[in-house]
């Protein structure tokens, strides 16, 4: 693990194996050990693989309160700053996916292509902003393990969680470790997320689409949306997996993974300065 100083907090990250860079961003409420097949993958095929934590997640800094879309996405700008990392492929899963279309509304230029897992990009209803500022109340009167005990088995597909046990444990040590604190700001902060529905008609570089075939939160019609939307995406939806195929079947998100990156050519760049002047 190592630390990096940004934006007035300490970042806590991967980066691993060598070459042009996938820069990987995990959902709420986990970390970025989500990402460890992808890592353990990617590193040994000729990829740099950067995983950070994000803000009031794992190792970063907790920043109590609400945590906006674009806050997380300047985090990760910075951080790419501080690396000296140029052009990326750059994914996410559910949170991690709507903070990705952040990065794209942000700074589209340094994107080369697109990872979209598990997610949706309409903006909150007014029923689901109740929702969220009610589990966020729900978190820091509580604290985790209740709510990481609720979610595990809605998250995985229910089957998966006797037949991949190991899967499980982490999932449900990443929930029940995740800071209060950092996990209801993150809620606060998706529940004023804007919509992203126009942004994926502007997206010009190669797109993945992943959905577990049994997804409870981000169902298979949200991901045949957003293939709608994005020209020339391609979809990949992912039979035996709920809302984390890339933990659930490892083999079958990276070959998707692996298909998507194949159609990619990032020049080597020595330097990257330019995402976080994006930023406001």
């Amino acid at each position: 693990m190592r630390m990096a100083a940004v934006n007035g907090i300490t970042v806590g990250y991967e980066d691993e194996g060598h070459g042009p860079p996938l820069v990987l961003i995990h959902g709420h409420p986990f970390d970025r050990s989500m990402w460890a097949p992808q890592v353990t993958e990617f590193a040994r095929s000729g990829w740099r693989v950067i995983v950070p934590d994000l803000r009031g997640y794992g190792d970063t800094t907790v920043v109590a309160g609400r945590t906006p879309m674009e806050t997380f996405a300047c985090d990760i700008a910075a951080l790419l700053d501080r690396l000296h990392v140029g052009d990326v492929v750059l994914g996410g899963l559910s949170m991690g996916g709507q903070i990705v279309m952040e990065c794209y509304r942000l700074f589209a230029h340094r994107i080369r292509g697109l990872l979209l897992a598990d997610t949706s990009p309409q903006a909150e209803t007014d029923e689901g902003k109740t929702f969220r500022n009610e589990v966020a109340d729900r978190l820091l009167r509580e604290g985790m393990a209740g709510y990481a005990g609720e979610m595990l088995a809605r998250l995985l597909a229910p089957y998966n969680v006797p037949v991949l046990p190991a899967v499980a444990a982490h999932v449900h040590a990443m929930m029940a470790a995740a800071p209060a604190a950092g996990a209801a700001a993150a809620v606060r902060g998706r529940a004023e997320r804007r919509d992203y529905c126009r942004l994926l008609t502007e997206i010009s570089v190669p797109t993945l689409i992943v959905a577990g075939l049994d997804d409870e939160f981000t169902p298979v019609s949200d991901a045949t949306y957003m293939h709608q939307q994005i020209p020339h995406a391609t979809l990949a939806v992912i039979s035996g997996a709920g809302h984390l195929p890339n933990l659930e079947r490892p083999a079958e998100f990276n070959a998707a993974l692996h298909r998507l990156l194949s159609e990619i050519d990032i020049p080597a760049q020595a330097s990257g300065s330019r995402a976080a002047q994006d930023c406001p």
